[in-house]
């Protein structure tokens, strides 16, 4: 399979998607087209009925005595803060101390990444990636040219045939 027909096959297959996914949602809007004009149909029959002056004459049920679930065990409810007021002395120490230890942070990760243990590790890696790759695109190459000898010998025997 040529890359040529690697993405033609992609671009279809994406087309194919595409046109599912565009015929689901035409269907899903008509579906809640379909369900609004129902419960509008029926918001109307419920206006239509309305409240009734007349009481109903059928027997009900005894209604259950509501459980109760315990959420809380404290006797006293003690009441909910509000919003605090601070003074704008407080509001600039709270800032300068916010924006101290983000820079504290910042200085330590710097440190931190530019240490030569880090630094080291990071070359020891890079090293590898690049003889990784290195030997990839040898094996690479080489699976090509055995490609390539091969079809020519294939279009070498079909014309000696």
């Amino acid at each position: 399979m040529t890359r040529d027909q690697a993405v033609l096959l992609a671009v279809g297959g994406l087309a194919a998607v595409c046109l599912v996914l565009s015929l689901a949602l035409l269907r899903l809007w008509s579906t809640a087209a379909r369900i609004r004009s129902e419960l509008a149909q029926l918001c109307e029959r419920l206006q239509d009925l309305g409240p009734r002056d007349t009481p109903s004459t059928a027997v009900t049920a005894p209604v259950a005595a509501p459980e109760f679930l315990i959420t809380d065990l404290r006797s006293e409810r003690s009441p909910t803060p509000g919003p605090v007021q601070v003074d704008g002395a407080a509001f600039a120490d709270i800032v300068l101390r916010e924006t101290v230890v983000k820079a504290a942070s910042l200085a330590h990760g710097v440190r931190r990444g530019l240490a030569p243990a880090t630094r080291n590790r990071i070359h020891f890696e890079m090293r590898q990636e690049v003889r990784r790759a290195r030997k990839q695109r040898r094996a690479d190459l080489k699976a090509a040219q055995r490609d390539l000898r091969a079809r020519q010998r294939a279009t070498l025997a079909e014309e000696a045939s």
